[in-house]
């Protein structure tokens, strides 16, 4: 990886003049490579971790495991990417051990996550099963804490 994407990982600060100014290069060196890792499709976008606590969403997220069939001479490549289409999948990776492929979805309510578990993603020739998990609080995000220490409600201990 080159020093500009392990810095672009790192900050996620895509500006040219800051990456230029951190690496000790010029400006118009970052902006070429910049051009060159878009176009080979290495980057591909930008995106802010948000804190859902502290944002505005009200949005809720599962993470389903699914056992899928392979297809003969697809394998599970043409369900996953039939998988992926979905507008409510938010992520889906192939997986080893006890199942196939780990799905993240996300959805305005609870019943809008299970209604697409149950009626769209279950329903699918070669789904043989899902379990579904929803995600209740996040701590770390992509390498970033969002909740700080000492910010929790301290619970007082329980005694005898």
């Amino acid at each position: 990886m080159s020093n500009l994407l392990s810095l672009l990982v790192e900050t996620a600060d895509p500006r040219p003049e800051y990456l230029a100014k951190v690496l000790g290069v010029k400006q118009d060196e970052v902006e070429r490579e910049l051009a060159e890792l878009r176009d080979s499709k290495t980057i591909l976008g930008w995106m802010p971790i948000l804190n859902p606590e502290k944002s505005a969403s009200e949005e809720v997220r599962a993470v389903i495991e699914v056992k899928i069939s392979p297809e003969r001479e697809g394998g599970f490549d043409r369900m996953a990417l039939r998988i992926s289409r979905f507008e409510e999948v938010e992520s889906c990776y192939l997986m080893s051990g006890g199942y196939d492929l780990l799905v993240f979805v996300t959805g305005k309510t609870l019943n809008e996550v299970a209604a697409f578990i149950s009626e769209r993603l279950a329903t699918i020739e070669g789904v043989l099963s899902t379990a579904t998990h929803f995600l209740l609080r996040p701590y770390k995000e992509r390498k970033q804490m969002l909740v700080e220490d000492g910010l929790l409600e301290e619970k007082p201990p329980v005694s005898p």
